[in-house]
């Protein structure tokens, strides 16, 4: 059967077109293929408080949102490239090695200078749901419960150990942290059990408060075994807003009054002046000590290392 010359041409034509769409078909399907597969080994999923995220197995750029979140990543061995914090405001002094060079976003972030920074993971936690969606379309986003009063400084230490898989570097820290209790208790010896500790604030929007056993602080002078003021030991997280004229739930044998900045320092400096500071037997026996509430009012591991490191200078040497 005789076949024109240009019926041959279409034929061969259409065989070079077939061949080359079945080739760049196969190399996509492969491509996708290998794609896929980098994805997965590249990223894990992570179920949180928003849902499931797959994030970096390894991330370089993290941003958190929260100053514990920030605390307990530094912790763990991750430095953050930035993380939100008071605006205008230096870190804490117990910080300034691991800090530095670390970005100040602001109490509430900036999301242009988070994108500007380029995150491949940011640790929010619910306090900033509703901007989870823009937070995610800048990058993979793990929100962490954060409900008021916030968690035990162990659980947040411990979620944050999970999503960066660094789990067994957060029991490394419980477990030093509790050793260091023993140590402590050990250093003071019964003096512990009669000496009574009183713990307070002075702050220019929340006036004079104290710490309960649900407070973090409250739960470390638990752990060593201090007692704490009657006005003191409640089954509560903090007391607010305490009158010149219950200052005596403030007294004790020790007092640690804590500030923060140069406001919290003024304000102390007036509350001294009061007739009815002088009345305290704390204050009479010289025996009230400043301290940086930067860590005694803070929610994670390095903040209780620091408290124990002033309980030691004040308590022990």
């Amino acid at each position: 059967m005789r076949i024109s010359l240009r019926r041959f041409i279409y034929l061969l034509l259409l065989a070079v077109l077939s061949f080359t769409l079945t080739s760049a078909c196969s190399r996509n399907i492969n491509s996708s293929v290998t794609n896929l597969k980098q994805l997965r080994e590249d990223c894990q999923v992570v179920q949180h408080a928003m849902g499931k995220t797959c994030i970096p197995r390894h991330p370089q750029q993290v941003v958190t949102l929260w100053m514990a979140t920030f605390r307990s990543t530094l912790a763990l061995g991750t430095k953050p490239i930035a993380t939100a914090w008071y605006a205008g405001d230096s870190f804490p002094e117990h910080l300034q090695d691991k800090a530095d060079g670390v970005e100040n976003i602001g109490f509430q972030p900036n999301l242009e200078r988070i994108l500007l920074l380029k995150p491949d993971l940011i640790l929010s936690t619910t306090r900033f749901k509703n901007i989870y969606k823009q937070l995610s379309d800048i990058a993979p986003t793990v929100v962490l419960d954060n409900p008021s009063p916030p968690p035990p400084w162990q659980k947040h230490l411990e979620d944050v150990a999970k999503v960066l898989d660094k789990e067994q570097k957060s029991q490394q820290l419980i477990d030093r942290y509790r050793q260091r209790i023993e140590q402590l208790k050990q250093a003071l010896g019964d003096r512990r059990l009669q000496m009574q500790v009183s713990v307070a604030t002075v702050d220019r929007t929340y006036g004079i408060y104290t710490y309960g056993i649900k407070h973090p602080t409250g739960a470390l002078l638990n752990d060593v075994g201090l007692q704490r003021p009657p006005a003191q030991s409640g089954d509560f997280f903090t007391k607010d807003r305490i009158s010149q004229e219950n200052l005596s739930d403030i007294d004790g044998d020790v007092l640690f009054l804590s500030y923060r900045e140069e406001a919290g320092k003024k304000a102390i400096e007036r509350l001294q002046k009061d007739p009815l500071w002088q009345k305290l037997k704390v204050v009479q026996r010289n025996r009230v000590y400043l301290v940086d509430s930067a860590h005694w009012y803070a929610f994670d591991i390095l903040a209780m290392n620091a408290v124990i490191d002033d309980l030691f200078k004040y308590l022990v040497n």
